[in-house]
């Protein structure tokens, strides 16, 4: 059993900035010997999350229309007042979300369905530059 630690770097233009980061993932676990196991991707900060869609534009549209239903940027957020950065509803869709996924592996590829992909979505308020923890378990 090996635990190998990886990191990936992303530009993010934030305002609800969806990015398919299941490539980037692949990538890091293609680099290694490993072919069976779990991969775990996590996010340090607390403006920003990750999930699986079907990453095409419809969707990400409609994710993006439901998120602002949800949280409303405009809303009354008591973080606001208490920060004055105004990105309070940035951080009620992220813990709404989560900060990390996991995704098994088989024969060194990750195990996802069909039409499903791992996203990374920034909510902040602004661009941001983001590094993301990826940990790769298995034999």
């Amino acid at each position: 059993m090996a635990v190998i630690t990886k990191k990936i770097q992303l530009n993010t233009k934030g305002d609800t900035d969806i990015i398919d980061i299941t490539d980037r993932i692949q990538e890091e676990l293609s680099k290694t010997a490993l072919t069976s196991g779990i991969t775990t991707v996590f996010v340090p900060g607390s403006t920003a999350g990750l999930t699986t869609v079907e990453y095409e534009p419809g969707l990400i549209a409609d994710l993006r229309t439901y998120l602002e239903k949800i949280a409303p940027k405009s809303g009354a957020y008591q973080h606001n007042l208490r920060w004055h950065d105004g990105n309070g509803y940035a951080h009620i869709r992220a813990s709404l979300l989560g900060p990390s996924i996991s995704v098994p592996f088989i024969k060194g590829r990750l195990h996802l369905g069909t039409w499903q992909q791992v996203i990374f979505i920034d909510f902040d308020n602004r661009p941001r530059s983001r590094e993301l923890l990826v940990q790769i378990i298995g034999e």
